[in-house]
């Protein structure tokens, strides 16, 4: 019976090795097309685009006074927050997928007026302290860092 045992055990460590020192396959990644810089559900996300930054202008132009409350200041970072990571998002992977003619098309849509009031707003609003880079996730991060990048704090507004 211990034989038996011996087999089997001798069976799982192989079987553990083999899984733990074989090399990484690797998955091949789908080659970006020189199409139009989008795919066949664009229409949604133009829409999703618009409804972003009504959004976005909507949180900007609430009252001073309540972005620093606590229901008021949830709102507020919530939704620059989402503003700015579905905007750095797109701006990553429309170019992952679509190459070179994807990234020309999301840098065009994410130039608009409203954007670059958006931009305005935001920096207006990390210059009079009620916005800080902490108070942000990791991606919306990454791209207010570059929107407020030569602004300089006067206010502490939210301290």
């Amino acid at each position: 019976m211990s034989r038996v045992w011996f087999l089997i055990w001798a069976v799982i460590i192989c079987q553990v090795g083999a899984w733990a020192f074989a090399p990484e396959s690797k998955v091949p990644q789908a080659a970006p097309t020189d199409g139009p810089g989008y795919g066949s559900n664009e229409n949604y996300a133009v829409d999703g685009r618009v409804r972003q930054r009504e959004s976005a202008i909507a949180t900007l132009e609430q009252p001073y006074g309540a972005r620093c409350a606590q229901d008021g200041r949830k709102q507020f970072i919530s939704g620059l927050n989402e503003y700015y990571y579905q905007r750095q998002n797109q701006m990553e992977r429309y170019p992952e997928t679509f190459g070179k003619p994807g990234a020309d098309y999301i840098a065009k849509q994410w130039s608009t007026g409203e954007d670059r009031r958006i931009e305005r707003l935001t920096q207006e609003a990390y210059a009079q302290g009620y916005l800080t880079l902490a108070d942000l996730n990791n991606v919306a991060r990454r791209l207010v860092e570059t929107v407020v990048r030569n602004e300089r704090v006067t206010g502490k507004a939210c301290a």
